[in-house]
């Protein structure tokens, strides 16, 4: 399973918020807490998407694990961002370890990512692949389901839903073909994040000027709030709302 997080508020230093507390994602990519999904490390890829003044987000991913990548420090001190989305890869068996199968996806303004994976894959989502025009199947990052799911989920906001309508359609009715899959996903245009806790953990933390959601606490600081599993959780810094989406 993959571990990510989602920061949106006033300026933090991606050091400050990825490396340096002491239960970071950085720290979660070879000791993670909680993998009840199978795997023991997180060492297929990392990416970091933020938004630094602008609408649309600069990215940034790479193939190996997050602690080997020792251009990171210095790059993370120096950049700040008021919207930040992060994931560390344990890929699953079968599927490639490449840089564009690394979360966050992006389009636009938008930042995805997905922590799990879908039963059955590829068969038990074929004929939801079936709606999408070739075009869009065609420019997926890669061949994988949380490149799909992502495909799926762009297609139902560039046709004008909500972006927490969006996501809550997308869960149900991937869990409706596929059975038992994980579908733990994170969302932000970089003022919001949309996030689910589909059989795995999901957590989050309301801050004075900022909101983060994330697969497990950074810290052991107060404030952290798990959702509970089958929820949506909608977070900004000035609420958080959850919303059941029914059993896993």
């Amino acid at each position: 399973m993959c571990r990510h997080i989602a920061y949106v508020g006033a300026p933090v230093r991606l050091a400050d918020l990825l490396l340096t507390p002491e239960h970071s994602l950085l720290r979660q990519s070879w000791a993670p807490r909680d993998m009840r999904g199978g795997g023991t490390v997180n060492a297929d890829g990392y990416g970091i998407g933020w938004y630094a003044g602008g609408a649309e987000p600069v990215r940034l991913r790479r193939t190996g694990p997050m602690w080997t990548d020792a251009t990171l420090p210095a790059l993370a001190e120096e950049i700040r961002a008021e919207g930040v989305l992060a994931a560390v890869r344990s890929a699953t068996v079968g599927m490639p370890v490449i840089e564009t199968a690394c979360a966050p996806f992006t389009d636009g303004s938008w930042l995805f990512s997905h922590n799990g994976l879908v039963r059955g894959w590829p068969s038990s989502v074929a004929a939801l692949a079936a709606r999408l025009p070739v075009t869009d199947l065609l420019q997926m990052d890669a061949p994988t389901d949380s490149a799909l799911l992502w495909a799926l989920l762009r297609a139902r906001l560039a046709a004008g839903e909500k972006a927490a309508d969006a996501v809550a359609a997308l869960v149900t009715e991937v869990a409706e073909v596929a059975p038992d899959s994980r579908l733990n996903l994170l969302l932000t245009d970089g003022t919001q994040v949309v996030g689910t806790a589909w059989t795995h953990a999901l957590w989050v933390r309301a801050l004075d000027d900022a909101v983060v959601v994330a697969s497990e606490p950074y810290d052991e600081e107060p404030g952290w709030q798990e959702v509970p599993d089958g929820h949506l959780v909608t977070a900004a810094p000035s609420t958080v709302d959850m919303m059941r989406l029914g059993a896993p």
